[in-house]
């Protein structure tokens, strides 16, 4: 097992869920997590937009708004018959080579809303049929999370760990939890997740627990996620601290600023979301975030490093 900083695709591609879990852990709070949106229009003609985040720096690359059942990719529909694939998150793993996850999104339909919400197609939800079929398609990572209006309840990311866990299982690699409060009544500020929500999330099987980074929600500081991650630790998960906020878009040194504060709240992965330009963070802000908890060595080894390594 390496840690993560050293892995090539070639590593990725054999690794399963326990050893990536495990490769991230030894890179201590050095893993950089980009999200982009599936459909969004790549930034620049003949490439992905997670191809691009990888170039500034990402060590993984969670899929947005990707439906299952209507698999699509922009950038890399048009490339499938020419590379004799069918599936496009199997060849988006060829063209970065790193881990693919996508979000899949547990609607609570009991939730009390803070505003009008979304219908989801099935294939965005954490339904059985869409995580079956995630996995089918050799999906690495499935985030348990919400989008703005749709209801994601704390309640209900517990019920879908454990789905997921009683189906699958250690074949998948599970991240959970919310960056804001999705439209949820009283899933909102501080109270986002809480010590009991940490603790259930552990038991249902969760790899990994979502919060906010310090500074991106109100009322979320260094302090208040603190003993949120010392608890998972604990427990035996990994933390992620979610820019999810459109900070990703803010100046550089925002987003500096927010890396160093992750870092000092002890998280082992550090996200970057979709919004600074539609569909992706401004690109050097993903750079700028690597640098910040990592240095340039580590930063420009991830930059360069070819998908055929």
């Amino acid at each position: 097992m390496k840690r993560i900083l050293d892995c090539a695709a070639s590593d990725f591609a054999k690794m399963k869920p326990r050893e990536l879990k495990e490769s991230i852990r030894a890179a201590e709070g050095r893993t950089v997590l980009a999200e982009t949106i599936a459909g969004a229009p790549p930034l620049v003609n003949h490439t992905t937009n997670s191809e691009i985040a990888k170039a500034y720096g990402a060590d993984m690359n969670i899929l947005n708004m990707y439906d299952v059942f209507h698999p699509s990719i922009a950038g890399i529909d048009e490339l499938l018959e020419a590379h004799g694939e069918t599936n496009p998150i199997r060849l988006l793993k060829k063209l970065t080579g790193i881990p693919v996850g996508i979000n899949l999104e547990p609607v609570d339909v009991d939730a009390r809303p803070l505003e009008e919400l979304e219908h989801l197609p099935v294939g965005r939800t954490a339904a059985d049929e869409t995580v079956d079929k995630a996995v089918a398609d050799g999906i690495d990572m499935i985030c348990l999370t919400g989008n703005p209006k749709t209801g994601v309840t704390n309640d209900e990311i517990a019920r879908a760990i454990e789905r997921i866990r009683a189906r699958h299982g250690d074949n998948v690699f599970i991240i959970a939890g919310k960056m804001h409060s999705a439209g949820a009544a009283g899933e909102a500020g501080a109270g986002i997740i809480t010590p009991d929500d940490t603790a259930r999330f552990a038991e249902a099987g969760a790899d990994v627990l979502l919060l906010p980074a310090p500074g991106t929600v109100p009322g979320i500081t260094v302090d208040t996620v603190r003993p949120l991650i010392d608890a998972a630790h604990r427990a035996g998960l990994l933390t992620m601290a979610a820019i999810g906020t459109s900070q990703e878009g803010a100046a550089a040194d925002t987003v500096r600023d927010i890396a160093l504060m992750n870092k000092m709240a002890g998280f082992d992965i550090h996200h970057i979301g979709d919004a600074g330009h539609t569909g992706i963070a401004v690109p050097e802000n993903i750079e700028a975030l690597s640098v910040a908890v990592r240095g340039r060595r580590h930063t420009l080894a991830r930059m360069a490093a070819s998908a055929l390594r």
